[in-house]
């Protein structure tokens, strides 16, 4: 099984090991930072029934630009980062998530 985008901490590792397996040396943070982007983008995609809005970090926010590159939201971790979110409870992480995907999406 091919692990694209890990939603827990045991596909984290799983994902971690075929990155390994590539040659490619990638730590767990550096692989929840990225599952914590694409599931928000997935998220607004869904929500938004098509890529209108990108996600994007800066820093320990998430920022959702429109297609002129306009900011249209922020998002914050819950606790003092995402990964220590998703480390805490991946399940939580991403239902917030989705409540803030469809704050940022205002209807659209």
């Amino acid at each position: 099984m091919f692990i694209q985008v890990p939603t827990d901490m045991d596909e984290v590792q799983m994902r971690q090991l075929q990155l390994k397996q590539q040659g490619e040396t990638v730590t767990e943070d550096v692989i929840i930072r990225q599952a914590v982007l694409d599931i928000f983008q997935n998220l607004l995609d869904q929500i938004e029934d098509g890529h209108y809005d990108t996600a994007k970090w800066q820093d320990e926010t998430l920022t959702v630009t429109d297609i002129n590159g306009d900011l249209m939201a922020t998002v914050k971790p819950k606790g003092e980062t995402f990964i220590a979110d998703f480390r805490k409870n991946s399940d939580a992480t991403e239902e917030y998530l989705e409540q803030e995907a469809i704050r940022a999406a205002g209807g659209r």
